[in-house]
């Protein structure tokens, strides 16, 4: 029931928010970028105070009492929405009359049909960008813009169809590419907690914290990230750049992978600085003991995830709702989304090889039940190095991108 309701609430939400912005009119172009991030600002707001106090209910007074609170809170959320339905903007589409799977469906059909004709008029083989520039198309959108060939399709689509097409294409790679990079975001709810089980996790004298609840520090830092973001780099970097947007969407991509990579290499040494500790105290073999470890050892870890978020993960939901088709923009969100599904996937496969190998013939594996003879630490290492291989791969095809221009801040 959660998936079903997370597949259709968090992709139509934000797209239904974003389109209350004007997205040709100047002003609120830009307005419309700030939104995705006091959204997710607000989002993660909620989650963190979740982690502190409805994690704290649940653990020490009463779980119907913890899970009774959201429900109170999800039915206030959906009063105040209802309330505001008629001051909604709805914006009208340019292809209302057809639908819009349909029409570009029919482009790869069409170029399909017609792949045995050449492009005798050269307009025909090039992509007319929407800021009146042009480009030359090959392989496969070349192919593409023979759908709008006279040839045994019939009913030829028109251009602004196949160059529909043409946008879903180019966004492939860059898709492949942020789900390689999002794969250690998987490891904050899993090895990360794991870890923070087994040091000493007083952050006063007599409290100590739950090791999940310090998951709350990812929100700290988007709280921070956020204004910090907005008030003081986005205004340096159109000072610099001469941008209306300050850096482009892939740019602020890019940044977020780099950053992923750098926190893999982050958790692998304070993992191996775990592992010496746990060697130094003779607890190696004491899984249920204590290693003398503050896991305030771990915040650097969490605070990086917060930033992560600002960069890449708000900066890859405004890229897919940007350059996809106007009528498929709830469906470049869920694209967003579905990079992070399949890294988990990919994550879990990861760990279940890895286990394998490492762990046969009697040897200890990398994710040993005792973490004091596992090696997480290899690990985070594979993980750094993977993001770093996805951030050259995602460098190159963005370099070729070519943004729309309609949408383009």
């Amino acid at each position: 029931m959660v998936a079903i309701g997370q597949g259709g609430h968090k992709p139509c939400v934000q797209a239904f928010g974003a389109d209350q912005f004007d997205s040709r009119d100047s002003k609120e172009r830009i307005s419309r970028g700030s939104f995705f991030n006091w959204w997710f600002m607000t989002l993660s707001a909620g989650i963190t105070l979740s982690f502190l106090v409805v994690v704290y209910v649940q653990d020490n007074i009463s779980w119907a009492l913890g899970f009774g609170t959201p429900c109170l809170f999800m039915v206030m959320a959906l009063a105040l929405f209802l309330l505001g339905r008629k001051t909604y903007r709805y914006p009208k589409e340019d292809y209302k009359e057809k639908n819009a799977l349909a029409r570009i469906g029919r482009v790869f059909v069409t170029a399909y049909k017609n792949r045995k004709l050449n492009l005798a008029d050269p307009g025909l083989g090039e992509s007319l960008l929407e800021d009146g520039s042009s480009q030359k198309c090959r392989g496969s959108l070349e192919c593409l813009g023979k759908a709008l060939l006279p040839g045994e399709g019939g009913g030829e689509p028109c251009r602004k169809d196949v160059e529909d097409a043409m946008a879903l294409v180019r966004l492939i790679p860059i898709w492949i590419t942020s789900v390689i990079s999002t794969i250690p975001y998987a490891q904050y709810s899993t090895f990360f907690t794991k870890q923070g089980v087994t040091v000493d996790r007083k952050i006063l004298p007599g409290f100590e914290i739950p090791p999940a609840s310090f998951q709350s520090f990812i929100g700290v830092s988007i709280l921070i990230s956020v204004p910090t973001y907005e008030r003081v780099f986005l205004p340096l970097a159109r000072y610099i750049t001469k941008k209306p947007s300050g850096i482009t969407m892939l740019q602020r991509i890019g940044a977020g992978m780099v950053l992923s990579s750098f926190n893999m290499v982050v958790a692998a040494l304070v993992e191996t600085k775990r592992l010496e500790i746990a060697k130094e105290y003779g607890l190696v073999d004491r899984p249920d003991a204590t290693v003398p470890m503050s896991i305030w050892w771990f915040v650097p870890q969490y605070i990086l995830l917060g930033m992560i978020d600002v960069f890449s993960l708000v900066g890859t939901q405004e890229f897919f709702y940007d350059q996809v088709p106007t009528e498929l923009r709830s469906i470049g969100l869920a694209l967003s989304l579905s990079a992070m599904g399949l890294s988990s996937f990919l994550s879990g496969f990861l760990i279940t090889v890895i286990n394998w190998v490492t762990g046969k013939d009697g040897g200890d594996s990398w994710f040993n039940t005792n973490l004091n003879r596992a090696h997480v630490d290899y690990f985070y290492w594979l993980l750094a190095a993977f993001t770093a291989v996805g951030f050259l791969a995602f460098l190159f095809f963005s370099r070729l991108y070519v943004y729309r221009r309609v949408d383009q801040v």
